[in-house]
């Protein structure tokens, strides 16, 4: 099930034959209504299909099993799409604003280097790294990758775009570049989860843009990851794939402007989607909403750029105001952004 946040008043509901989106909370309100004859209908499917994207994770599959349940009800048997009081349950997608479906005090972690074409590409675009990196393989990347260990960074941006959404170019920024990725959201409360289990943690994956500032003077790792954190600098969407966890095993893609810079799938991260969940659970709770994103392959700008004769990577693949990234995963569909001037 595709599940969305939708609307001014930010409600969960579920694409439809991709051309419609179902409020959800109200399908479960008219089915309780006209099946059962439930006059405190709405706020029982307030309860049972929760609008709030938090509270509707929380619930479980139960929540998702309850709205296949509305929806077959509202498609199959009954006679209008209105709710108990004649609210509307079904629009078309194009006529309403989808945002990101992030919970709110959902927490992002993204993991770092964890693709070995993308790490050895961005190797050979350091000083002196091409000549080093002409002897490496990429099963010997990965090698070395495991053996260093795991690195990434939060995301704390509070709000993230969503589809469609505009990404204003951070001022202070010389380098803007993409990173198209796949990311795992969090389905039950954890602590010190055993890798093999990862699976049964997983409500849904969706898709995130890591939009990173490159060429940065205070671009080490240690700088509080500024160059990952600014105002829009976390983009998901366009659904949540809820109830899928095949999430490694997923071909993603990116465009720039119509021409396709990444394209790779998840079976190729170094450190699994389970050996992420394992080590960012220790001694720290996981809760319900919040997301794992497996990191990005090689194709962005940084490690794509060539290197001009003074050493300096060309800026002709980075991105400009007027850009549009698209990234997209078959069954998620495509999350798209355009860059925009500052203020």
């Amino acid at each position: 099930m595709k599940i969305v946040v939708f609307g001014p008043d930010s409600r969960v509901g579920a694409i439809w034959q991709n051309t419609l989106v179902v409020d959800l909370s109200l399908a479960q309100a008219k089915l309780l209504h006209e099946r059962s004859g439930e006059v405190h209908a709405l706020d029982l499917a307030a309860v049972t299909v929760p609008p709030d994207l938090a509270r509707f994770i929380e619930r479980g599959t139960s929540a998702l099993d309850a709205s296949k349940m509305a929806i077959d009800y509202l498609f199959h048997h009954a006679t209008n799409k209105f709710g108990p009081h004649g609210q509307t349950i079904v629009h078309e997608i194009q006529n309403i604003r989808l945002h990101a479906p992030r919970p709110r005090h959902a927490r992002i972690a993204c993991a770092g280097g964890n693709f070995a074409d993308h790490h050895l590409a961005m190797a050979q675009r350091r000083p002196g790294g091409k000549q080093e990196a002409a002897e490496l393989t990429l099963q010997g990347v990965a090698a070395s990758i495991r053996k260093a260990g795991f690195w990434g960074f939060w995301k704390i941006d509070r709000n993230s775009l969503g589809p469609d959404a505009p990404l204003q170019y951070p001022a202070r920024a010389k380098s803007l570049d993409y990173e198209g990725e796949l990311a795992i959201v969090i389905g039950k409360q954890g602590k010190n989860i055993p890798a093999e289990d990862w699976k049964s943690y997983v409500w849904g994956v969706t898709l995130l843009n890591d939009w990173s500032i490159r060429q940065q003077p205070d671009s080490g790792r240690l700088n509080f990851a500024m160059v990952k954190n600014f105002d829009g600098s976390t983009s998901l969407g366009p659904c949540i794939l809820a109830g899928f966890t095949g999430a490694d095993a997923i071909d993603v893609a990116t465009h720039v402007n119509g021409e396709r810079r990444q394209n790779f799938n998840t079976r190729d991260m170094v450190f699994s989607f389970g050996e992420c969940l394992a080590f960012l659970s220790r001694d720290l709770t996981l809760y319900p909403g919040d997301i794992i994103s497996g990191g990005t392959a090689a194709g962005t700008a940084q490690d794509s750029s060539p290197l001009l004769g003074d050493g300096v990577l060309s800026q002709e693949r980075f991105l400009r105001v007027g850009d549009v990234v698209e990234i997209s995963s078959p069954g998620i569909g495509v999350l798209r952004n355009t860059v925009i001037g500052g203020s």
